[in-house]
């Protein structure tokens, strides 16, 4: 085995279909899958009636048992040559799963879980652990779709560079074609410098989108002959960033974005566009930080 997977799964119909999702993961890389479930201990509540008494400490841990070892059971069934393993950990999920990903090479979970509020289009443990893992975290719905190329979201930052090494390499492992989209607006645009002195804030015709071009074809330079057997489209769109990004994952079986773009504010762990995708694309959903040291 070269590499581990982790999948956080906590018993919600999302969290299996994660499982499931981070066992083809494992396959594909010849890696070993860890099922990790973050127990924690219900709150003890003095009632207004008559005494309740809690659950019997046996009976949660037979519930515990019963739903860690269903999410095995789907993940095997998935992908019967992958080593899978499981653990159950005492703590905080995003505290548990942060320190797992610290030895992985990818974190999976569902983009909800049991907890929250049911309005909620993604947890608050897939965003957090998206802004804190230490590895690639990948987000899935209750159905994936299988068909469709890798979307690649291009922001032309530094710290894209880590989303666009994910997106070659995962579209690689799944044999699929790789779709390299950069959203741009006059807004977001670096501004070109002047060609005429006396016209400091004009710009030529279509310089901004030729600037645009030359930005997504820098960020994907190289890989085109590390990943010679990936089909690569390169897509540049006038529009918004979010929008453009929730519209492609519609025909996506993933979708690719780094945890920071070249906007916004330095201190956020995860940016904007980062957190709209996670919330409302139409497929799964990697988010890659740079890794530290």
């Amino acid at each position: 085995m070269s590499g581990l997977v982790i999948a956080g799964v906590d018993g919600s119909a999302s969290s299996l279909v994660a499982a499931e999702a981070a066992a083809r993961e494992a396959q594909w890389r010849n890696a070993e899958l860890r099922i990790v479930h973050v127990f924690r201990w219900p709150p003890v509540r003095v009632p207004m009636g008559p005494p309740v008494p809690p659950p019997a400490e046996g009976e949660i841990w037979r519930m515990t048992k019963g739903l860690v070892t269903e999410a095995v059971t789907r993940a095997r069934a998935a992908a019967p040559s992958v080593n899978v393993t499981h653990s159950v950990v005492t703590g905080e999920a995003l505290t548990v799963l942060e320190a797992q990903s610290r030895a992985a090479e990818l974190v999976v979970v569902g983009s909800r879980g049991m907890g929250g509020f049911v309005g909620l289009l993604v947890g608050s443990t897939a965003v957090h652990l998206a802004a804190h893992g230490r590895c690639p975290v990948l987000v899935v719905r209750d159905q994936a779709e299988p068909s469709g190329p890798v979307v690649l979201g291009v922001d032309g930052s530094g710290a894209g560079v880590a989303a666009v090494d994910f997106a070659f390499a995962e579209a690689a492992l799944r044999g699929v074609g790789l779709v390299a989209l950069h959203a741009w607006t006059t807004w977001n645009a670096p501004v070109p410098p002047p060609q005429d002195p006396a016209e400091p804030y004009a710009s030529a015709p279509g310089m901004l989108a030729e600037a645009e071009e030359r930005l997504l074809s820098e960020a994907l330079a190289g890989h085109r002959e590390r990943y010679p057997e990936v089909p690569v489209e390169h897509r540049v769109v006038h529009g918004a960033t979010r929008e453009t990004l929730i519209a492609a994952s519609g025909t996506a079986q993933l979708l690719v974005v780094g945890a920071r773009g070249r906007g916004g504010f330095a201190g956020l762990l995860l940016g904007s566009v980062s957190q709209a995708v996670l919330h409302h694309a139409r497929c799964p959903v990697a988010v890659v930080r740079v890794r530290e040291g």
